[in-house]
């Protein structure tokens, strides 16, 4: 073992926190200037290990902190870290962290972080091989001095020290202590004993007077015993007598105070039952009203319907006729369009090939014109023309006219069929639009009719979750009035609880539950009322057993409760006991095997993991079924047996019991709360669901409506885009009729100017064949009756033409007529009556449905209504009946309690009587009991000598002889009982004085061994170091020798200036003290004593004698500030090499100024002082050396 390693703070120099380098478990050399805090390093060692500092009062605990500038400290501490892989420190670790930490006002000590006493850390030092009464393992700056100028008296103190002798020294003063006071205590019992012999001496001489005293006296307490016997026995049978009749009483009592109780549990009951009829009857009464404020609303609903349902069938029946007409004309204008179209059907073709034959003449007519307008110009040519090449250049210039004309003409039939196909995409498109508008109309009134249907269904399931909703609305007020009535009777039941108990203790248990949830403590378990459940039959059993343990609040741990308490402390809210769990210990009982009892604890229904809380409260407690029975088995169990009417037989032997009021019991009030506690989490359950399945509901017709919206929105926007498609069918119509119209003209365009481009073609040809032919003045005969078949055939083709069109034009006027017909008058009307038939039908046909669906939906829930108000009316008669006669049964049960109240308190007042009287009879009866004890020790004569005297013979005998008695009142009559008193003081301090000698004689034993172990001691202890300081010498001086003398009175060798002290009658006494005779430079030289030797000299021999007394009683490490201060370098290197080789086997610290110190030591540090703080550094041997040296040549 060794200092491994030391923190310092605080303490003296050292202000900061200074962690030192761990030390070698060999030598470890502290260099430093004088003044930089070498010495208090070893000062806070010491401080540490006790060998200084102790019972330091304020100031001296001031002078160790640390002073200088900045913050003043407060608080210093030295901890030392000890290596003890050895083990000799009995902790079973490592190491060993020991502490000392000091302020103003403390002084502490700790142990491996653990506080400790002062005691803890010397006995844990002293076994670890630390001797008291060696303190030489710390050797401070001036022990070696000291040591050098000892006397040797002085040494002899320090031999004795050492020996350990301070104990047996001690020890003998105690001794002789005790016989100074054995001493004192025998003179005073001889002092006694003569002043007692005085007295009995005294006493002997009135015995003879007190003798006649004695047997008046003893007649007379004859007398008077039998008188108060008589007495006693006369109150005995009065007692017995009383007993009897008041047993009888009180069976009828308490057959009284059961039927009380009966009928006040039946009144209890009855008021209940009258409480739960009237919050029915209320919440009866609160449905009623709601019903009937429903029904008023749904009436004036119903009645709102059914008037615009007869005001829409007023309409329906106004519009039937008008729909009717409406109906014959659309049957009458489809006839009449089926007509028009079947006529346009026949007529169509007929035109068409009337025109076709109109236009086909017309193109023969023009063509024979042409023809016979060519031969007319032939004939002229010659009276128009001088001579051909005029005619034919005029030909030209016609052909080249026609020419241009053909090709005008080719233009605008090119122009005209790019227009005719234009029309006719147009066309085309046209009636490909109306196609779409046609599809759109039968797409939009199947999604009319889909969300119409969709929308009935959504209502009516709408309809159905609303009905549902008004449901849960009135169970919702329902149960809000439950809650409140069951809030009301749990505050009643927690008040009747709260009586029960005191003030403090009710608010501290409220004060727990929220303290609880406050700090969010889970090991808060709450009352023990609330952690168990009995049958009502052991209620009073259990109520008696536990008491005021039923509030004890049980915890997990101590830590839990003390941090209630500490917030019960501070909001000054109460006072609670606390059960911690883990610190409860109850021990087993051994409860009987039998029938007539059992243990209160089997009947108790708890949690297991609170059985130590149950155990500890119940575990002792047996329920039986007499007193009797419990009172045996409490004797033989050491249990504490109760019965169920509550008497109590203790363990410990006391009877408690009598009339236990159950009407206030507080396990009924626990009972109700917890029933009340069940019944409204109930409900609030049920509540909270009632609320979320209407926030459920609501949710969803929310939805429903949304949707029927959405639909209604929709319905609307279709009507909207049905009307939209009805106006644009109606312009895509017009515009279809004008582009048919657009595309017959320009066909009838086309035909035309092709017909002229067949004129045009005619007559270049004709031109072209004049040109090539010879001009003539007639024309051939050929030509004249082509000329006038051409005129014949012209005439014919004029009046057939004429003819075709007339017809033709007859026929296109009807045509015209029919399609303007059809189109212009017959379809529109057509559209607007199907519109009007079909829109107004709908909206009626709707409209009446949905209010008939609604008066169904009324009608229904008015029924319903008057069905459910019909059952509340029959329930709160049958309630208002039932409440009724349960107030009359209360009324009735009241005035017979009330009777048996008058009864029992007549009862009660007779139990006053009879107690007061047998309380009269027992005071008597005790009175005769205590006068015949104060009569004494009687003669066998007191009890038969009067027995049958009468009681006025025994008045006069007594009246006799107290006159005799009177004679003698001058007689002490204590002289006897004194004589007897005085003689046992005698024999007492007789025997006390033998006790005494013997005690005396074993102390005078114990002395003498103390001393004959003393003396063994001193000369085991001083042949031990003596031996040592030789060897040890012989090693620091190996030329040299040395040794010890011990100096006794008779030597004629003590030196003449050493002083005379007082003898003791002890051996030891013959010790004056302790020489010390050494030589530097001889073996067998005398040598020479320490006052003839140098200072360097002494310092070696006082090393010498450390040594020694170190090597007889060795320790784990020692301390040495400077000891080679005073050595020349020989001697330094002796010691030096001396430590070295002790460092082998225990740990050395030194501090040094030399370099012989220096050259084995296994580590070095270097102390440092700047700004009045001193710093210890681990440093190198080289370094060590350098500051050694410097030191030096300063």
């Amino acid at each position: 073992m060794f200092i491994k390693q030391i923190i310092i703070q605080g303490f003296k120099s050292y202000k900061n926190q200074t962690v030192i380098e761990p030390f070698s478990g060999q030598h470890n050399v502290i260099v430093g200037r004088n003044g930089s805090g070498k010495s208090n390093f070893f000062s806070a060692i010491r401080f540490v290990l006790s060998d200084a500092y102790t019972n330091m009062g304020r100031e001296e605990r001031q002078s160790l902190l640390h002073e200088g500038s900045g913050e003043a400290t407060m608080s210093a501490y030295v901890e030392i870290i000890f290596d003890n892989s050895d083990n000799r420190f009995p902790t079973g670790r490592d190491e060993l962290v020991m502490r000392r930490t000091i302020g103003l006002k403390k002084d502490e000590y700790s142990l491996d972080k653990k506080s400790a006493t002062k005691a803890d850390v010397m006995n844990m030092l002293e076994s670890a091989g630390f001797s008291r009464s060696n303190p030489y393992y710390i050797v401070p700056q001036g022990r070696i001095t000291s040591l050098t100028n000892a006397k040797d008296n002085e040494r002899l103190q320090l031999l004795k020290e050492v020996a350990g002798t301070r104990v047996y020294e001690t020890r003998r003063q105690e001794s002789l202590k005790i016989i100074a006071e054995t001493d004192s205590k025998r003179k005073n019992i001889e002092e006694l004993l003569t002043y007692i012999e005085q007295r009995l001496e005294e006493l002997e001489e009135e015995k003879e007077e007190l003798k006649l005293y004695q047997e008046h006296d003893r007649r007379r307490r004859c007398l008077e015993y039998t008188i108060y016997n008589r007495e006693q026995k006369e109150i005995a049978e009065a007692l017995e007598e009383m007993e009897a009749d008041h047993r009888h009483e009180l069976d009828g009592s308490n057959q009284q105070q059961k039927d009380l109780e009966d009928k006040e549990a039946r009144i209890s009951k009855l008021e209940e039952e009258i409480i739960e009829r009237k919050q029915n009857i209320e919440l009866l009464q609160v449905e009623k009203r709601q019903l009937d404020h429903e029904l008023e609303s749904q009436i004036k609903v119903k009645a709102q319907i059914e008037l615009r349902i007869k005001d829409h069938e007023e309409n329906v029946e106004m519009s039937s006729e008008t729909k009717r007409r409406s109906q014959e004309e659309l049957i009458a204008i489809e006839r009449e369009i089926a007509a028009k179209e079947q006529e346009l059907l026949q007529v169509t073709p007929e035109f068409q090939n009337r025109e076709a034959q109109e236009r086909q003449l017309r193109e023969e007519l023009e063509q024979t014109d042409l023809q016979r307008q060519t031969l007319y110009s032939k004939q002229g040519r010659s009276g128009q023309f001088q001579s051909k090449a005029q005619r034919d250049q005029w030909i030209l210039k016609e052909m080249d006219d026609i020419q241009q004309s053909l090709k005008v003409q080719t233009t605008q039939e090119a122009q005209a069929e790019t227009d005719l196909a234009a029309l006719k995409a147009q066309l085309a498109q046209a009636s490909e639009k109306i196609q779409g508008v046609r599809e759109q109309e039968l797409a939009r009134r199947s999604e009319s009719e889909t969300l119409s249907t969709e929308s009935v269904i959504l209502k009516a399931e709408r309809d159905k979750l609303t009905d549902q909703r008004k449901e849960l609305w009135r169970e919702d007020a329902k149960m809000d009035s439950i809650l409140n009535n069951l809030r009301e009777e749990h505050r009643k039941s927690e008040r009747t609880l709260g009586a029960s108990m005191d003030k403090n203790t009710s608010a501290g248990l409220a004060a727990v539950t929220h303290i609880a949830k406050t700090l969010n403590l889970t090991g808060v378990y709450g009352p023990l009322y609330e952690l168990f459940d009995v049958e009502d039959e052991y209620d009073t059993a259990v109520n008696v057993t536990a008491g005021a343990s039923l509030f004890h609040v049980v915890v997990n741990t101590e830590e839990t409760a003390t941090r209630v308490l500490e917030a019960l402390n501070r909001e000054k809210a109460g006072r609670v006991t606390f059960m911690p769990l883990n610190r409860l210990n109850p021990k087993p009982s051994t409860y009987p095997e039998a029938n007539d009892a059992i243990p209160m604890i089997r009947k108790l229904a708890f949690d297991p993991k609170y059985a130590k809380a149950f155990e500890q409260v119940f575990g002792r407690a047996l329920i039986c079924r007499t007193l009797e029975i419990a009172a045996t088995y409490s004797r033989s169990y050491n249990l504490n047996g109760v019965t169920l009417d509550g008497d109590r037989v203790d363990r410990k032997g006391a009877l408690t019991g009598g009339y236990q009021d159950t009407r206030n019991s507080r396990l009924n009030s626990i009972k109700t709360i917890k029933s009340y506690n069940l019944k409204y989490k109930a409900a609030t359950e049920r509540g909270q669901a009632v609320k979320l399945e209407i926030v459920n509901l609501d949710q969803r017709i929310t939805a429903l409506l949304n949707r029927i919206q959405l639909i209604e929105v929709r319905r609307k926007q279709l009507a909207d885009k049905r009307e939209e498609n009805a106006a644009e069918y109606r312009a895509l119509m017009k515009d279809e009729a004008v582009l048919k119209e657009s595309v017959e003209a320009k066909e009838k365009a086309i035909r035309d100017i092709q017909a002229d481009f067949k004129i045009l073609q005619a007559q270049l040809e004709a031109l072209d064949d004049e040109l090539k032919s010879e001009m003539v003045q007639t024309l051939s005969t050929a030509e004249h009756r082509l000329l006038s078949e051409l005129i014949a055939k012209s005439d014919n083709l004029k009046e057939r033409l004429s003819v075709l069109a007339t017809e033709r034009s007859k026929m296109g006027t009807r045509k015209n007529i029919l399609e303007i017909t059809l189109r212009s008058n017959l379809r529109p009307r057509l559209d607007e009556l199907r519109d009007k038939i079909e829109h107004g039908n709908v909206m009626n046909d709707e409209e009446l449905e949905k209010r008939r669906r609604d008066l169904t939906i009324f009608v229904k829930a008015i029924d319903e209504n008057k069905r459910r108000t019909q059952e509340i009316e029959d329930e709160l008669e049958m309630s208002e009946k039932t409440a009724a006669d349960k107030e009359s049964s209360l009324e009735k049960a009241r005035t017979e309690q009330q009777g048996e109240s008058r009864r029992m308190h007549k009862s009660q007042k007779d139990a006053e009587k009879y107690v007061s009287r047998r309380n009269l009879l027992l005071r008597k009866k005790e009175d005769c009991t205590k006068n015949i004890r104060e009569l004494g020790v009687l003669p066998e004569e007191a009890f038969e000598k009067y027995k049958n005297t009468q009681s006025q013979k025994l008045l006069k005998h007594i009246h006799k002889v107290s006159e005799e008695l009177k004679k003698y009142s001058h007689v002490n009559k204590k002289a006897f009982e004194q004589y007897s008193n005085f003689t046992k003081q005698r024999d007492a301090l007789l025997q006390r004085r033998d006790e005494l000698d013997v005690s005396e004689a074993a102390i005078q034993e114990l002395i003498q061994t103390l001393d004959q172990r003393k003396d063994e001691a001193i000369e085991r202890t001083f042949k031990q170091v003596a031996k040592n300081f030789s060897e040890v010498f012989l090693k620091l001086v190996p030329a040299g020798r040395g040794k010890l003398i011990m100096q006794r009175r008779m030597d004629q060798r003590l030196d003449e200036d050493e002083e005379e002290e007082d003898h003791e009658t002890s051996a030891i006494d013959n010790y004056t003290g302790i020489a010390m005779q050494v030589s530097f430079n001889s073996k067998m030289n005398e040598g020479l004593r320490m006052q003839q030797l140098s200072g360097g000299q002494k310092s070696l021999v006082a090393l010498t004698l450390i040594f020694a007394i170190q090597q007889c009683d060795p320790a784990p490490f020692y301390l040495f500030d400077e000891i080679d201060a005073n050595l020349d370098a020989a001697h330094r290197t002796a010691v030096a090499a001396m430590i070295h080789s002790l460092s082998e086997q225990a740990q050395f610290i030194t501090t040094t100024f030399r370099p012989e110190m220096l050259a084995n030591a296994d580590k070095f540090y270097g102390v440092t002082f700047q700004n009045k703080v001193s710093l210890v550094n681990a440093i190198t041997k080289e370094d060590a050396l350098d500051f050694v040296e410097q030191e030096q040549a300063r």
